[in-house]
């Protein structure tokens, strides 16, 4: 790498560091050694054209670990022909990785979104290689870390190898997403485009008197953190009589352009970041990406400042909406495994129901269908399956919300949740869980 003199000769000199790190994918991805941890930008920015280069070397590679967060591109580490070769490591499973852990052949480790820097700091978990997609350098000579900002600056000073791939279709984005091209070993420059995730179809009965359910919940001036899917479509196309929302969410996506666009959306009543959508990544449509290019309104930051409980505590009327898998009586909610099965991961979940319980007239809300496999199983059971971790504690629980109502567990007994429960069971499933409830009881004691 070369030397440094000083900030001042650094901004003096960008172009010409900048034009001596320029080389080919295929040169850059030769620094990574057997038995490596490669860290690529999360999500939409995964950088797939350094990923590529990567695969080409699967004949001379051995016990590459890649680690993978929310992952929306092709995980074609996670193939079975690159056993061997390259580990898919993650802490979030997805559509394209998670047959590999299920199977084995993948690694997964339980870990909340908010830790992934800390781990990654502080040496339990490895950061050989990071492979960064970046915008080209402005004026001053700083890119920018675009719509992954999240775990980037973590991954930065701790790798041993800094590859950016310089893409000219990468948004600028405005928060804490500037990086000095001096801080990077290599530089590749391509002109692909980004992963897109498509515009969820959300026309379904059910999922949309949930989303009236819990909009029901929401009161002019509340700050919301909520994810991508239906359910959080439906609830925000039942936002449109309210006033002075504020944003402050893991995820940026589509869903939320319409209602800042008719000043549903203005972050007024914010007490935290007035005014300013604070999120730690952006995932969805070319058009979403051209919308939060130089959008000043919208900021990313790390995600241990973003999914920090107490940050988001400091928002008065917080309301954090997570989706769950199934509930059991007692309101333990699973998340991200079905039984034994990993299915997801915990992302920010009880880092944003924990902050939400904290903050002034805040709302912490757990949300599913009553029912899956068209209506032939309660997703409102007696007791979680064995083998089931629990994502979010009976203790953590406050609202859970179906299409037949929302119960608010909080300060309840045990005998009092499950009655409530129950209510907002399908009500095919009511019978049969009230006879498993005191089933139940008889083996822990009189309630």
């Amino acid at each position: 790498m070369i030397g440094v003199r000083s900030r001042k000769d650094v901004k003096m000199d960008w172009k010409k560091i900048y034009n001596e790190r320029l080389t080919t994918a295929e040169e850059a991805v030769k620094d990574v050694r057997s038995g490596d941890t490669v860290f690529p930008s999360h999500a939409a920015a995964e950088p797939k054209y350094l990923i590529q280069a990567l695969m080409k070397r699967k004949d001379e590679l051995k016990d590459v670990k890649i680690w993978q967060g929310l992952n929306i591109g092709d995980a074609e580490y996670a193939q079975p022909e690159y056993e061997g070769s390259f580990i898919n490591s993650s802490c979030f499973s997805g559509a394209k990785n998670r047959k590999c852990i299920q199977d084995g052949r993948g690694w997964f480790t339980p870990m909340s979104f908010s830790s992934e820097p800390r781990a990654i700091r502080e040496g339990y978990v490895n950061c050989d290689v990071f492979l960064s997609t970046i915008t080209p350098p402005d004026s001053n000579g700083y890119c920018c870390f675009g719509i992954s900002v999240d775990i980037s600056r973590a991954c930065l000073e701790t790798a041993r190898t800094k590859i950016g791939l310089v893409n000219p279709n990468m948004p600028r984005t405005c928060g804490d997403t500037l990086v000095h091209v001096s801080e990077f070993d290599w530089f590749v420059e391509a002109d692909v485009p980004l992963y897109e995730l498509a515009k969820i179809d959300d026309s379904d009965p059910v999922v949309e008197q949930i989303g009236q359910n819990i909009a029901d919940l929401i009161e002019d001036g509340s700050v919301l953190q909520m994810g991508q899917g239906k359910i959080p479509n439906a609830i925000l196309k039942c936002l449109k009589d309210k006033k002075d929302l504020g944003i402050h969410t893991e995820v940026f996506s589509d869903n939320l352009i319409p209602l800042i666009e008719t000043g549903v959306i203005t972050g007024a009543r914010k007490t935290l970041h007035n005014r300013k959508i604070v999120a730690t990544f952006i995932q969805g449509t070319k058009e979403l990406y051209h919308y939060v290019n130089n959008n000043n309104m919208i900021e990313l930051k790390p995600v241990d400042y973003v999914n920090d409980a107490g940050n988001i505590a400091k928002n008065d009327n917080m309301v954090a909406i997570n989706a769950a898998i199934e509930v059991d009586l007692m309101g333990q909610v699973a998340a991200d495994v079905i039984g034994p099965k990993q299915f997801s991961g915990v992302g920010g979940q009880l880092d944003f129901l924990r902050g939400a319980a904290a903050a002034k007239d805040g709302k912490p809300i757990v949300t599913l269908p009553s029912t899956a496999k068209n209506d032939t199983v309660s997703r409102i059971v007696a007791v979680l399956k064995y083998g089931t971790p629990v994502t979010t504690s009976r203790n953590d629980v406050h609202y859970i919300v179906t299409e037949y109502g929302a119960a608010n567990l909080f300060g309840k007994t045990i005998k009092q949740r499950a009655e409530a429960l129950i209510g907002i069971a399908h009500p095919k499933f009511r019978d049969q869980l009230k006879e498993a409830f005191k089933e139940y009881c008889k083996l822990m004691g009189e309630i």
